[in-house]
């Protein structure tokens, strides 16, 4: 999935790294300090909820988007609570572009 998304951002935007789990999140997001950060729900060592709440607090000029296979209004409330700028569907993938220019526009 990485892959597809990497290739699907990266005529428009500089993918600045990817990581396979939470920890690694953490420390990329510290040291790359990036405009925006595409976050899975489901990732291992660190629960994403945590990440996204840990990344704005440190950072609150990088936007995170959380993009999931769960369409759940209590998931998303609560990651809007954590700092998340946009929650996008992963059956809406077309959305992650239009969210990510979004963003960084604004």
């Amino acid at each position: 999935m990485v892959r597809a998304i990497s290739r699907l951002l990266s005529p428009d935007c500089d993918i600045v790294g990817t990581v396979a789990d939470g920890s690694a999140l953490l420390q990329a997001a510290q040291r790359l300090q990036p405009d925006v950060i595409v976050l899975d729900v489901s990732l291992p060592n660190v629960h994403s909820l945590e990440a996204c709440r840990e990344i704005t607090r440190a950072n609150p000029t990088t936007k995170v988007i959380v993009f999931t296979a769960m369409d759940n209004p209590g998931v998303s409330k609560a990651f809007f609570e954590a700092g998340a700028s946009a929650f996008v569907p992963k059956v809406a993938a077309g959305d992650l572009l239009s969210a990510i220019k979004r963003l960084c526009i604004d």
